[in-house]
């Protein structure tokens, strides 16, 4: 059966946030903050796995084209600035 990545994306996100929460706490001893600076550091390691599984994805899906590779529009409103190449704020 295959892997529910946004289960686990969101699981991941959640253990996070109870994470910083616990750290963010004034009762944590060097040696339980240590331990959870490593399980943080291997779930962020997972969702960016995650997340670039669902960029490539996209895509695929995409044949290739994702908003990051289209060129951005052309700026409207500003030819008639008589040469200028600043916007005008």
């Amino acid at each position: 059966m295959p892997e529910n990545k946004s289960a686990s994306f969101e699981a991941s996100l959640a253990r996070l946030q109870e994470i910083v929460t616990e750290l963010e706490g004034d009762q944590v001893d060097l040696a339980r903050s240590v331990e959870l600076y490593g399980e943080g550091k291997k779930l962020v390691a997972r969702c960016e796995e995650l997340l670039g599984d669902a960029e490539k994805a996209l895509r695929e899906a995409g044949n290739g084209v994702t908003a990051a590779s289209e060129p951005p529009p052309a700026a409207s409103g500003f030819d008639d600035l008589e040469g200028e190449n600043e916007i005008p704020f």
